[in-house]
């Protein structure tokens, strides 16, 4: 075998894998979703997930009388909150007492996830402040559903249990 025989399978050789890589940019770029994609799958999955927040939030004034239920969208999120404002008398001293569960799904950002936020509130004292996110093209819905269904649980239950 000749050098300029070498020198030719070389470039051939280069030639193809250059061929490959761009193929590779090509098929990424076709798979990878454009900002817009990202922008609707993003509404798709709040829509699907703030219902399933105000379903299950919407259920507490069911069971414990007085909280009130109020849906949250805007700057802050998609979701629902349920909050109740008890006074008590205490040696004649008035004290308030504040109860509340919050839940959104959080706008679109440059990060692109989904992030679930809650905040659990019993008589003053915060008992979790919790985020869970996945990025918008790896989201697991039923994830995101049973950590709803989840909290809301357990924020009746240590409320049922501080009455």
């Amino acid at each position: 075998m000749n050098d300029s025989d070498f020198e030719q399978r070389l470039q051939r050789a280069i030639k193809r894998g250059e061929r490959r890589s761009d193929e590779k940019q090509r098929q990424a770029e076709k798979q990878a979703l454009t900002q817009e994609e990202l922008k609707q799958l993003h509404n798709q999955h709040r829509l699907q997930l703030s219902e399933h927040i105000e379903r299950c939030v919407g259920r507490l004034p069911n069971y414990f009388p007085g909280f009130e239920m109020e849906t949250i969208f805007g700057d802050r999120g998609w979701g629902a909150a349920c909050s109740r404002d008890d006074i008590r008398l205490v040696r004649g001293r008035r004290d308030n007492d504040y109860s509340r569960l919050e839940m959104t799904i959080r706008p679109c950002t440059e990060y692109h996830v989904i992030d679930l936020a809650a905040k659990g509130t019993i008589r003053n004292k915060e008992i979790f402040n919790r985020n869970h996110f996945e990025k918008i093209v790896d989201v697991d819905v039923t994830t995101f559903v049973e950590l709803i269904d989840v909290w809301v649980l357990e924020f009746a239950e240590m409320y049922a249990a501080k009455k």
